[in-house]
Parts: C-alpha cells; structure tokens; sequence
C-alpha cells in the first residue's frame, strides 16, 4: 500500500489541464472543481479513483481542479502527485 505522506502537486490551471493536490488522511476523500463537472464529474472520479486503486492509495485527501483535461492527463497528474508524495518514504 503507498502512503501518502506529505503535500503533493501537480499540473497546472491552464485550460485542458489540472491540478491535482494530493496530502495525508486517514480516510480517502476526493474533491472535484471543474469547468464540466455538471457533464463529466462521473468519469472524471472513475479516473481519479482507478488510478488510485492501481497505485495502490486508499488514504489521501485529494483535491482536483480540472479545467477539461483527458483522462490521460488526469491520470498522470494523480499518479505524479502521489510519487511525489511517497518521495521522501520510498513507499513507490
């Protein structure tokens, strides 16, 4: 299982991107701002929540600002945010 165990961002505010802040919590907890929430908030936290089953991370408040980003895109930045995240305890 990774632990996330400090702060974590990545991504950027421009349009088809987004940030994604990842830190501890003992409960997983998504947050989701987005310019398409009220069309595509569903896939979105499929995404979200599948790359995160497959890193293995079921404790994390993570907070996502969209801004029309892929799926692709919204997977990397969760995966990037959780690397960084787990850095300093090498749990990935």
């Amino acid at each position: 299982m990774a632990v996330v165990k400090k702060l974590a961002v990545a991504g950027t505010l421009e349009s088809c991107d987004a940030m994604v802040t990842i830190g501890p919590a003992d409960t997983l907890k998504i947050t989701l701002e987005s310019s398409v929430k009220e069309v595509f908030e569903e896939n979105i936290l499929v995404c979200i929540k599948s790359t995160l089953e497959r890193l293995d991370v079921d404790k994390a408040d993570v907070f996502i600002q969209d801004r029309g980003a892929f799926d692709c895109t919204l997977s990397a930045r969760v995966e990037t945010a959780v690397l960084r995240s787990c850095e300093e305890s090498g749990e990935l």
